[in-house]
């Protein structure tokens, strides 16, 4: 069976993924930073018959890296490795003038050097398999200039560019990096409380955009979800 590891996958896309993959059998290794909601979501994937391995740290961690890309190789290789983990920078987001600077060091240590720490572990495992496939999950906010988003768009802007330069250097995988749009879920609540999310999408809804990208394996690119299920129709 393919493997996948899903990082954030204790809650929203992440979990949604997660969903997706067991259900057309694939084994998981799945991260979160807290231990009990990542446990709880791997019980009702192990319900889908597949092997699923929670381990709950932190991708800023090195050793949480390797123990992931161990578990992995441990399930029989690597197909797909999805760095959808993420954190804010600031919750509420700020304005520029009132950016935490502990706050970015963070969001582009987890969002960026971390995903990238993680391909590095990965590489060997991803090269060996028949497809190998990266998934970067990017925001429109990383392309657009939108009041508070500096900080975690600046993030995304650097994930995206190292995603289009692993491309690059590794042109027998493919590497997408996908911005999911607009969300219903707790990172976006957390970053706009005062929003009314009410309109936008669930992250199950928005999770096949993401397998298509493995059913189709277009080039190496940026995509959107939202065109991605758009072209679906």
């Amino acid at each position: 069976m393919p493997v996948a590891i899903i990082t954030g996958a204790s809650k929203g896309l992440g979990r949604a993924l997660a969903a997706e993959l067991a259900g057309r059998g694939w084994d998981l290794v799945l991260d979160a930073r807290s231990a009990g909601p990542l446990r709880a979501a791997a019980a009702e994937l192990e319900a889908e018959g597949v092997r699923v391995v929670a381990l709950p740290g932190d991708v800023a961690d090195a050793r949480h890296r390797a123990e992931l890309v161990a578990a992995a190789r441990r399930l029989g290789g690597l197909d797909l490795l999805v760095n959808n983990a993420s954190v804010l920078g600031a919750e509420p987001l700020v304005r520029l003038e009132r950016q935490p600077l502990d706050g970015l060091r963070a969001s582009l240590e987890v969002n960026v050097v971390a995903a990238l720490g993680l391909v590095q572990e990965a590489l060997p495992l991803l090269r060996a398999a028949a497809a190998g496939a990266v998934v970067c999950v990017s925001s429109d906010a990383a392309v657009e200039a939108y009041e508070t988003w500096g900080g975690y768009g600046a993030s995304k802007a650097a994930l995206d560019h190292v995603s289009a330069v692993l491309a690059r250097e590794e042109p027998d995988l493919r590497v997408w990096w996908v911005d999911p749009g607009d969300m219903r879920t707790d990172l976006y609540a957390a970053a706009c409380p005062q929003e009314d999310l009410s309109d936008r999408p669930l992250p199950e809804e928005v999770a096949p955009a993401f397998l298509r990208l493995w059913d189709e394996r277009p080039p190496s690119g940026r995509y959107t979800a939202p065109a991605l299920l758009e072209a679906a129709r």
